[in-house]
């Protein structure tokens, strides 16, 4: 008996639709992926500026968001608070009697930059200009932002600026000395006969309304001046001798201070 031959199977040309599914289906899945690691990504910025900011205590004041710390607060020195807010009190003084450290070249590094913050903050940054050398902490007073020409006299409206910078620096028991330098024009004035008494003259004011309002003691200070002769720049033109036109408040580091006199 011959057997019965069974009916030839449709080929089914559909098929290609399931791996196609599959194909879309682990599309999909890695277009979730890389979203989600987007928004992982942002929210890491967003948590680091706020530390930094924080840090830094540049955080919004009206800000409730809870502390962030990405970055350990352990491992950064407290920045000495800068009051915006300092009023000149020519009969005050702000003597503690608390026991200072002596700043170090770390410290040096901090202290620059609140103070910047604080001038930029201020719209202040053309008045002052910072650096970090063998000395110490050089800060340097730009005569535009605090004397009038061939005066000696410190401007009103610049005591705000120097009490805030004096807050810093005046925390720490490292020796100050404050360097009056002027460009290369001769001056002649029955108050200020040379350059030489212009320099000088300013930084001894300087040192007198430091010594009379902040914490210093009087043998940790001198005021000395430079005439011309230390220029920053080439007082060939304008420019330079603006910059030569300064005094300097110097915060001596240790080795600075084991080679004076």
């Amino acid at each position: 008996m011959a057997l019965k031959k069974e009916p030839e199977k449709h080929v089914n040309h559909e098929r290609w639709l399931v791996s196609y599914a599959d194909f879309i289906t682990l599309l999909f899945a890695v277009f979730v992926v890389l979203y989600a690691m987007g928004q992982s990504d942002k929210k890491k910025v967003e948590e680091v500026m706020q530390s930094i900011q924080a840090s830094f205590g540049m955080a919004n004041a009206g800000a409730t968001a809870p502390k962030i710390n990405v970055i350990p607060s352990q491992s950064m020195t407290v920045i000495p608070s800068l009051k915006p807010d300092v009023k000149i009190s020519p009969m005050g003084s702000t003597r503690s009697g608390q026991a200072k450290s002596r700043a170090e070249e770390k410290d040096f590094r901090q202290i620059k930059v609140a103070i910047e913050a604080y001038l930029v903050k201020q719209g202040a940054q053309s008045k002052v200009t910072l650096e970090i050398s063998r000395r110490g902490l050089i800060v340097s007073l730009k005569e535009a932002g605090f004397f009038a020409s061939g005066q000696a006299d410190i401007k009103p409206d610049a005591y705000e600026l120097i009490n805030t910078i004096a807050e810093v620096v005046t925390q720490y028991n490292n020796p100050l000395r404050l360097e009056g330098h002027t460009d290369n024009i001769p001056i002649s004035t029955a108050q200020f006969p040379s350059n030489w008494e212009l320099s000088t003259a300013r930084a001894t004011r300087g040192l007198k309304y430091l010594l009379k309002n902040f914490d210093i003691e009087a043998d940790k200070i001198s005021a000395t001046g430079y005439a011309e002769f230390r220029p920053l720049a080439d007082n060939a033109t304008p420019e330079g001798r603006a910059k030569n036109r300064r005094v300097d408040l110097v915060m001596l580091s240790g080795e600075a201070e084991r080679g004076e006199p």
